[in-house]
């Protein structure tokens, strides 16, 4: 077996002293000592020795394989120094030259859907409204006729700062804010901002979103102009032939209140009725926004006699309608921080 190992030390050495390329270095090293190289196979046949005979030839070829080793990594250092020598020598570098320009970014798609809804949202009258991000217990529940033994706070679970603060929930706090501040002057405002939610990961929903808040408050304010409020932006939006629906629905906030539905866009590549996505849970429909008319205790909790006037108000998420423009069927995508697909739009 010394013969044996002997012969293997030399013949690595003189392969390994042929190579010329790193890309020919992981080819020896799996042949000579790798898991299943050949000084593996040598300890594998350790077995077959005398007991006497075992331990000399196990520390000859732990020597061979520490040898083997060094020379290794001593080829592959000037390997490697050699061909950047060699790329240097090619690569002639010319200081004159101006420097390569930094590739520019470019805005985000939540941020793009953002301002293409201000814009929408002003040609309507309306203005930006910015309320905080982080709320007290009473703006983001109390003043909304959600008092602590509601169960409608369920359907907010969130992050909670102590007792009293938490993430906003949604953008409707921003309510109270905006008509404590224009009372006693008519309202027609939108209220973007990040909202959080303790809530599990899907195509469709994740833990912290872009909302817009939309209010308007006057004299003789009915549910007709909420409604064709939101016709106007989706066609706006999406154009004149994307269908939309209005659902009955409650919010603690709002009364009457109902939910805003808009075809969605599975089915638009074929020019077929949608027939169902994971994003539209196979229903042809995505909700992107609930809406009412403002009730009467927020109203009061605003400063404003609902004796004397009324409002509208909705609330809608803001990657949702970049998921129906653009197309896209998961919502993971918009915080996933990959540039292949940032980079689309």
């Amino acid at each position: 077996m010394l013969e044996q190992i002997n012969k293997l030390r030399k013949k690595g050495q003189n392969e390994l002293n042929a190579l010329n390329s790193t890309d020919q270095l992981p080819e020896w090293y799996y042949r000579y000592l790798g898991r299943k190289g050949d000084l593996t196979s040598l300890l594998k046949q350790l077995g077959t020795l005398s007991s006497e005979e075992r331990p000399a030839m196990g520390k000859v070829i732990n020597e061979v394989k520490q040898e083997l080793q060094e020379s290794f990594e001593l080829r592959q250092k000037t390997l490697r120094e050699t061909n950047l020598s060699q790329q240097l020598g090619i690569d002639d570098l010319d200081v004159t030259l101006p420097g390569r320009p930094c590739t520019t970014g470019h805005l985000h798609l939540t941020t793009q859907t953002l301002r293409r809804i201000y814009k929408i949202f002003q040609e309507m009258g309306f203005q930006v409204y910015e309320a905080p991000e982080v709320e007290s217990d009473e703006f983001n529940f109390q003043l909304l006729n959600i008092p602590e033994y509601h169960p409608a706070r369920d359907m907010w679970d969130t992050f909670w700062v102590n007792d009293e603060v938490v993430l906003r929930t949604h953008t409707s706090p921003g309510q109270i804010w905006a008509m404590r501040e224009y009372y006693p002057e008519p309202i027609r405002v939108i209220l973007p901002g990040k909202c959080y939610r303790f809530e599990q990961i899907t195509p469709r929903s994740e833990h912290q979103f872009f909302q817009v808040e939309g209010l308007a408050i006057g004299k003789n304010i009915r549910l007709t102009d909420l409604i064709g409020v939101m016709s106007e932006f989706a066609h706006k939006m999406y154009g004149v032939e994307r269908k939309v629906r209005f659902r009955g629905s409650y919010f603690p906030f709002t009364e009457p209140s109902i939910e805003i539905d808009m075809s969605c866009s599975c089915g638009e590549e074929d020019g077929t009725e949608s027939s169902g996505c994971r994003l539209c849970k196979y229903t042809g429909w995505l909700e992107v926004a609930g809406a009412g008319m403002v009730h009467p205790a927020v109203l009061r909790n605003g400063g404003y006699d609902p004796e004397e006037w009324s409002g509208f108000a909705f609330g809608m998420g803001v990657e949702r309608p970049a998921l129906l423009k653009h197309n896209i069927d998961d919502i993971r995508y918009f915080y996933g921080n990959d540039l292949r697909f940032l980079q689309q739009f």
